[in-house]
């Protein structure tokens, strides 16, 4: 397996397995991989001849104050897990690399991004559509796998790839999660000791709301006062949302629900933000 850093090589490395007939399939990250990564690449692997995975670490979807400068970052480690779960090439570009310093085009889908994340992230949908435009037109890939714990950016590539006939398809793969219920996340490395354990309030919010959809609850605002009370029973955590959205539009749910909904969350466990979610449907 080989780490490429050009988007040349990159090209020229798929232009030939395509030219063999083989398939392709891309698993866009931002590296420091685990659990949860490495089963998309598996899938990926499972599903293609040959698998892409791009670690960049994207500026254009970090916005003031965030953590770009200190996102974690480990080539090396990456390149190990990746080399283990059968992927064939990785690409780690520089942002010199993808964005000229002139660049002027943006990608925005209107309406999914504005919701959950998008509220707080106004700049952030905007650059992860940018970026894996990007990709898709430098890969070419048959597949695109994303995880579903980012379930609004799941949505907005979908919509994305549809309304600008990228021929690609796009795969969502089931959450994993620590053996406490935790959501496998790059961020979780922030974390102190006390914080890990404060986190897994975040899993046990949402299984008590399942539940309670399980057992028939269909009241919207019952559900988000389950999630509320025990994300609020934890001192470190603060939330930033919780809200139970349509499936497909993500707009807010009020009354009862008749569809599928995607019940999400973002919490700051001390100043970490994470987030987590499950879709439910009737």
């Amino acid at each position: 397996m080989n780490t490429v850093h050009e988007i040349d090589e990159v090209r020229n490395k798929v232009k030939m397995w395509k030219r063999e007939g083989l398939t392709v399939g891309l698993v866009p990250t931002m590296g420091f991989l685990h659990e949860g990564h490495e089963s998309l690449i598996k899938r990926a692997v499972s599903e293609n001849d040959k698998v892409v995975v791009s670690v960049f670490v994207n500026p254009a979807q970090f916005g003031p104050n965030e953590d770009f400068k200190i996102y974690p970052r480990d080539i090396e480690r990456d390149a190990k897990l990746c080399e283990c779960a059968g992927a064939d090439l990785i690409f780690n570009p520089e942002p010199s690399t993808m964005y000229c310093e002139d660049a002027s085009t943006t990608v925005n889908v209107k309406g999914l991004t504005e919701e959950l994340c998008g509220v707080r992230r106004p700049v952030h949908f905007g650059g992860v559509c940018l970026v894996i435009s990007k990709l898709f037109n430098i890969v070419t890939p048959d597949r695109a796998y994303f995880g579903e714990k980012d379930a609004q950016q799941l949505a907005v590539v979908k919509r994305m790839v549809r309304d600008l006939n990228f021929d690609v398809k796009i795969i969502g793969c089931p959450i994993v999660r620590e053996a406490d219920g935790l959501a496998r996340s790059s961020r979780n490395v922030y974390l102190s000791e006390e914080e890990r354990k404060a986190a897994v309030v975040l899993s046990r919010s949402l299984d008590g709301a399942e539940k309670a959809l399980n057992s028939g609850e269909r009241n919207a605002s019952r559900i988000k006062e389950i999630i509320s009370q025990k994300l609020n029973s934890e001192l470190l955590a603060r939330i930033d949302y919780v809200e139970v959205a349509d499936s497909v539009n993500l707009k807010p749910v009020s009354g009862d629900i008749d569809g599928s909904v995607l019940v999400a969350i973002a919490v700051y466990i001390g100043k970490v933000r994470l987030i987590d979610n499950f879709t439910f449907r009737i």
